[in-house]
């Protein structure tokens, strides 16, 4: 336990709630990751309730040397529509009810806007204990992407119903806080992101690697890492990629991740390389041979591989948005454009090829940067946010008041 946690919390237990956890691989079940590890570093118990994932027949899930929760609690699972590598939890209030009589938390967590989430919510206002929701995910934004555009406004209505259930709703960003006010969402707090930049580091790059891509020593690699889905704008990175090769046909296109347009990808560019799902120390070895690190998503939250990216010393092209917005200073630590300037984004990433200079200079101060984004600053953001709860008697959504603690 560390002196700051000796000398202003005791310990708690906190009950995490969420749809995703490890080891599956997306921003949330990463974020989750870090939370767990630094919450129970800090001397806090933490159980975790989530559905029962692929493949998965009792449960249980952790890595060799790798602790993520004190106590796991696994629920059934459905497929989530859209995304069917990811499940949504089905239990009901009174379940958890039950669970938390037994076994009662100081504070629960929901990470997710599911049916888990909903009941874990009703349980926990039934129990009187202190309930927060964390804004992960921009499911309404992700609507039209897949077809149901004309969900948008009722998932919104959703989400601002969900969101007001809980104490205070955790966002990542100043740009988030502002949106999720005006979705109606009333009391929110500002809980970021961190890097590990012990693992995320320029001394990964590996020249073997770079050459199986079939780079010489000056050749460009541009890097995409993350969901190959329709909701990342990936047009944008492949029309980004073709304009750089043109003037660089040395270039290489490598995208890290898996999802429902790898397939087609593939078909459509067979020169690109895909390297799959990627994790850990093999992760990290293949940001930081990358050289420029395109980011085109315009419905992320936040968006973790920012901060990895920049970690790993490469040159961040980006829309002025979520991790972007917060982290990345134009010209000085990367590019970040206006989200409705696309030619701007092009333009930003071919300035990096055509001036090594620019693109020497921008990735050390995004190293610089990155090495100041720790996690245990936002475990303690966490804490103060969350824990802060439990000192609340009675709490009432109905008087909630917007916080933003900094």
């Amino acid at each position: 336990m560390t002196e700051t946690l000796k000398a202003n919390r005791h310990p708690q237990h906190v009950t995490i709630v969420s749809e995703t956890f490890p080891p599956e691989i997306n921003g949330v079940a990463n974020t989750l990751r870090h939370l767990c590890q630094g919450l129970m570093q800090r001397g806090h118990r933490v159980t975790v309730i989530r559905p029962r994932q692929q493949h998965e027949s009792k449960g249980h899930f952790k890595s060799a040397g790798e602790a993520l929760f004190t106590h796991e609690h696994v629920v059934s699972g459905c497929p989530l529509p859209g995304y069917a590598d990811l499940r949504f939890g089905v239990a009901t209030p009174g379940r958890l009810r039950r669970l938390w009589v037994t076994d009662r938390p100081d504070a629960v967590y929901i990470a997710t806007q599911g049916p888990l989430g909903v009941s874990a919510t009703s349980a926990a206002r039934q129990l009187g204990i202190p309930v927060s929701s964390g804004f992960h995910t921009n499911f309404h934004s992700y609507s039209r992407y897949y077809g149901v555009g004309a969900l948008e406004r009722l998932l919104c209505l959703y989400g601002r119903w969900f969101h007001n259930r809980t104490a205070i709703t955790l966002v990542p960003t100043r740009k988030m806080q502002q949106a999720t006010r005006a979705m109606g969402i009333t009391a929110t707090g500002i809980w970021s992101r961190g890097v590990d930049c012990r693992r995320f580091t320029p001394h990964n790059r590996d020249a073997a690697l770079r050459e199986s891509w079939g780079l010489a020593a000056n050749d460009r690699a541009v890097l995409y890492v993350g969901r190959l889905a329709p909701e990342k704008n990936l047009r944008m990175a492949v029309a980004c990629f073709e304009r750089i090769r043109g003037l660089h046909p040395q270039a290489r296109f490598v995208l890290v991740g898996d999802g429902p347009l790898r397939r087609q990808l593939a078909q459509r560019h067979p020169d690109y390389i895909f390297a799959g799902t990627r994790r850990g120390d093999d992760l990290a070895r293949h940001f930081a041979s990358g050289d420029l690190f395109l980011f085109p998503s315009k419905t992320d939250t936040f968006g973790n591989v920012v901060l990895e990216a920049m970690a790993s010393g490469l040159a961040v092209v980006a829309f002025d948005d979520a991790a972007a917005a917060e982290h990345i200073r134009h010209e000085e630590n990367g590019m970040k454009v206006p989200l409705d300037q696309d030619e701007a984004f092009v333009d930003s990433a071919l300035r990096l090829a055509d001036q090594p200079t620019l693109l020497n200079r921008v990735r050390a101060q995004a190293r610089l940067d990155a090495l100041e984004q720790s996690w245990a600053a936002q475990i303690e953001q966490f804490e103060q946010l969350v824990f802060n709860q439990t000192t609340k008697a009675g709490y009432h959504a109905s008087s909630k008041q917007s916080v933003s603690l900094l």
